[in-house]
């Protein structure tokens, strides 16, 4: 299928990390995505981030290449862009000269600390961001929070946060024909991914110390456990009827065991599910929690992820250039999506710069200036 974005042009201005996840979900949904990039950047086949995308090589730092980035501006939908506030202003590509030539543009900005406050113009990373967000202080035991990758900031409240914004801006631009600019901030993003913990620090049923969450692996039911030969199995077993599958699995009777819930047997009961699941290989324990409801799946590593049953049958990844990589996400009763490849840098400059009016003379004078790639 064609996708159902396939009506929507899209700029990325380069970067790394949560903007280029989201323009690479945009294309993976059909829009067309012009990535524009330093001219002379090295991009591989194994940045996957930029799969789906046209690569223009463009100078943002000389006036021409700002005039041909505007002049771009005019023929699409959305841009997005990833500099610290002040920077895209700077380079005179802020929301300002870009909504004068597209009044229906929608300019999506990501960040980590937003468009101001305090830390507004200050350097972070995810682990800065989820930090002051309130999300890594609730992730680990009890003695050291644990920075889970970095897809809580980047993008579970950087990438995710950016793409909702845009595409709400979107419709309603389309509908009033006026466009929008859209603040997106990874500390914003994580804290929204919070809510249902904020809630239970009002309703009373978590304390917010780490360590204390059904949630963070404190609990013996939703959790790991080593097996014999070194692998792990994942627990999951919170309501009692799967509480009951687990225990059934692990031929473990009742009789001789604490209440579920009763976190005064959580330690016992730890121990005693560590003994028995190391007596057995990750495999053999699939099989026997194989079509039970106990909520029991084998951990597998990212190579070994694409090979799981499931997700064969699903084609949750597929294989593109050689590099085996997440396929589209969601799915559409209307079709099927498919990835496209990684382009080389640059490569679709001349094309784009055709298609903007620009002749051959013209393009060659850009090129020797060193504005084009």
């Amino acid at each position: 299928m064609a996708g159902p974005l396939s009506d929507v042009k899209v700029v990325e201005l380069g970067g790394i990390g949560p903007v280029p996840h989201a323009g690479m979900m945009l294309a993976d949904l059909g829009a067309e995505v012009i990535q524009i990039v330093r001219p002379g950047a090295a991009v591989g086949v194994t940045d996957i981030l930029h799969r789906g995308k046209r690569s223009v090589g463009l100078d943002l730092k000389r006036p021409a290449g700002v005039e041909v980035l505007l002049e771009l501006v005019t023929t699409v939908d959305v841009l997005i862009e990833g500099f610290r506030p002040g920077v895209a202003e700077r380079l005179g590509v802020g929301p300002e000269p870009c909504r004068e030539r597209n009044p229906t543009l929608v300019y999506g900005r990501m960040t980590g600390w937003g468009q101001d406050g305090p830390l507004a113009g200050a350097a972070g990373h995810d682990i800065d961001y989820i930090a002051v967000a309130g999300a890594l202080g609730a992730i680990g035991p009890a003695d050291t929070p644990v920075p889970p990758l970095n897809l809580v900031g980047d993008f579970g409240g950087g990438s995710m946060l950016l793409l909702v914004g845009v595409l709400a801006a979107l419709h309603q631009a389309r509908s009033s024909g006026a466009g929008d600019v859209v603040d997106a901030a990874m500390v914003d993003g994580a804290a929204l991914l919070m809510a249902m913990h904020h809630g239970g620090l009002a309703g009373g049923w978590w304390n917010g110390e780490r360590g204390s969450d059904l949630f963070d692996g404190t609990a013996p039911f939703y959790t790991t456990y080593a097996t014999s030969d070194g692998e792990w199995m994942a627990v999951g077993a919170l309501e009692p009827e799967f509480y009951s599958a687990l225990l059934s699995g692990l031929g473990i009777e009742t009789e001789d065991l604490p209440a579920q819930m009763d976190r005064t047997g959580w330690t016992g009961l730890r121990q005693r599910f560590a003994e028995v699941f190391s007596t057995r290989s990750r495999r053999e324990w699939e099989e026997t929690f194989a079509g039970t409801d106990a909520c029991v799946v084998g951990v597998y590593t990212m190579a070994e992820a694409p090979g799981h049953a499931h997700l064969r049958t699903r084609a949750t990844f597929v294989e593109v250039d050689g590099i085996v990589q997440p396929a589209p996400a969601p799915r559409f009763s209307s079709g099927s999506l498919a990835p496209g490849p990684v382009p080389l840098s640059g490569s679709d400059t001349d094309a784009v710069l055709v298609a903007l009016g620009y002749d051959s003379l013209s393009i060659s004078r850009l090129r020797a200036d060193g504005v084009i790639s």
